[in-house]
């Protein structure tokens, strides 16, 4: 099995439900930073590649059908050169509403770890060096974090050609998709997965967020 999507979509533009929805649509296993969770041999790897020693992406993805979210999305360039038959399915959505939904999740989190809990954890230590290497180190300032963002996308958008790349937001369901894949759109309703809802509960809870 070889990658036939790459998501270019940075996390909290619904790439949960992006992967649920590819594994439905392909058939198989669609990576995403909870794999990452899942997989501890992965932070190492990872690390290397925000310290500027990434993988051969062809065996790293072996056996994967999709790729999106964080940290992949941070290579997405890289990854869809080294996947050229792939589709690269760009999530976006509004920076503001991003920031909103980020800055309550995933952020936060980042932000909220002492140095020293860090330093002990290499999933938080990848975490933290990726946002430093790839995305900005200003987590908790709006305007640099929005930015940011802003950036990542018009990369996307100057670097993959249009004639590969899907831009899909949050709303817009299965046709797209695929129609860009060739696919039968599916009678059930698009996945919803990983609402800022349902990430702080999870937190509140002592439960791991998807």
């Amino acid at each position: 099995m070889t990658l036939q999507v790459v998501g270019a979509g940075l996390g909290r533009t619904g790439t949960h439900s992006l992967k649920l929805a590819l594994e439905q649509l392909l058939g198989g296993p669609c990576y995403h930073m909870a794999a990452v969770m899942d997989r501890a041999d992965d932070v190492a790897v990872w690390q290397a590649a925000f310290d500027g020693n990434p993988p051969d992406w062809r065996t790293f993805f072996d056996g994967w059908a999709a790729v999106v979210d964080w940290p992949a999305a941070a290579f997405a360039v890289e990854i869809a050169e080294a996947f050229p038959d792939a589709l690269v399915l760009h999530s976006v959505r509004d920076a503001d509403a991003w920031w909103a939904s980020a800055d309550a999740t995933i952020l936060a989190g980042v932000r909220s770890a002492p140095d020293e809990v860090v330093a002990q954890h290499p999933r938080l230590r990848m975490v933290r060096t990726m946002f430093a290497s790839t995305f900005t180190s200003e987590l908790g300032d709006p305007d640099a974090a929005k930015a940011a963002f802003d950036a990542h996308n018009a990369r996307i958008r100057e670097t993959i050609p249009a004639d590969r790349r899907l831009e899909w937001r949050p709303g817009d369901g299965w046709a797209p998709i695929c129609e860009r894949l060739g696919l039968a759109v599916p009678d059930e309703p698009f996945p919803h997965s990983n609402s800022t809802e349902d990430f702080v509960t999870a937190i509140r809870e002592g439960r791991r967020p998807v």
